[in-house]
């Protein structure tokens, strides 16, 4: 992060220096600028359905019983009281293109303090969290608790993980495939990864956001997107292991770069909207609290679009019609 010091400079950081340096310089800034207003950002409680009454003027139409109001032959709408506990799953994508930055940060470690800072405001407000983590395959899953500790534990887990040595493309599908198995219950899934992947993961992923409400948290690099002219380098696949070496001082080459480059971000973009995921992209270089306020913008957004707009009728009332 801009704010943040150089991850050279503080190698030997533990989980519990980690989060509090997190605590003070990123959850006060949001607890300031939010002003206590997280169900916006971390939207997706459940509803338990409390009671039925009859239909009355400026109801919510989308709460409506059609089944009740036919047998009835008068509207009614389901009454909700808000289930204030709430589940998070991180999907955390560590293969080893993760590994790759071109500054201070890498993927990774930009990963893990988005992670910490979540999952913290989330169990400051009694919320429960998990996470399933992905190297070469699945290989940890880490229950969902709350407290403080649970958030230490999970930060742990992330810097002990030994380096991947055994290269190989990213399977992202079998992440997302392991937790539509092991998710029963709905909750608030953030899949946290670069997706730079092999192909087949979006059908999985949309298929996930049909039960749960499903976040994408992008990771990426500003070198993955546009070379800057240094010359002869040597450019390594971090998936694969493979190596070239390019002449980055050729206009032409940068060029055909940045083309390839935007092509992939338009159709990874317009992936994760069919798949009807919201999405946070989120830069090696990027300040954290400006990454989560401007996702919190997207979600006032998103709330104020679905609240004006209605609800369309169920499809066979719409046949009918």
């Amino acid at each position: 992060m801009k704010n943040s010091p150089p991850e050279s400079a503080k190698p030997a950081a533990t989980a519990e220096q980690l989060l509090r340096r997190l605590e003070w310089t990123v959850l006060r800034r949001l607890d300031g600028l939010l002003q206590g207003d997280y169900r916006t950002l971390l939207r997706g409680t459940g509803m338990d359905l409390a009671d039925l009454r009859e239909y009355q003027h400026h109801d919510d139409v989308r709460h409506i019983d059609w089944n009740v109001t036919a047998r009835l032959e008068q509207p009614h709408v389901r009454v909700f009281t808000e289930d204030r506990e709430m589940s998070a799953w991180f999907l955390l994508d560590l293969s080893p293109s993760m590994d790759f930055g071109s500054s201070e940060q890498r993927k990774r470690n930009v990963s893990a303090e988005f992670v910490a800072v979540l999952a913290r405001m989330l169990t400051r407000h009694g919320n429960r969290v998990g996470a399933m983590l992905y190297g070469s395959g699945v290989d940890a899953v880490l229950p969902a608790r709350g407290g403080r500790h649970h958030v230490l534990h999970l930060l742990h887990t992330l810097q002990a993980r030994p380096e991947i040595t055994e290269l190989g493309t990213t399977r992202l599908h079998e992440l997302l495939e392991s937790a539509a198995n092991l998710l029963r219950r709905r909750s608030t899934v953030f899949v946290v990864s670069d997706f730079i992947s092999e192909p087949g993961w979006e059908k999985p992923l949309s298929q996930l956001a049909r039960r749960h409400e499903v976040v994408a948290v992008r990771l990426l690099d500003p070198l993955e997107l546009d070379l800057p002219d240094l010359g002869l380098i040597p450019i390594r696949d971090a998936e694969t292991g493979e190596q070239l070496l390019v002449d980055t001082h050729d206009a032409g080459f940068r060029k055909r770069f940045a083309r390839i480059a935007a092509q992939r971000e338009a159709e990874l973009r317009q992936a994760l909207a069919r798949a009807g995921v919201d999405t946070l992209e989120l830069s090696t270089d990027d300040d954290l609290v400006d990454a989560i306020m401007r996702f919190t913008e997207l979600r006032k957004r998103r709330s104020r679009a679905s609240g004006a707009g209605g609800a369309a009728l169920p499809a066979h009332l719409q046949r009918a019609a």
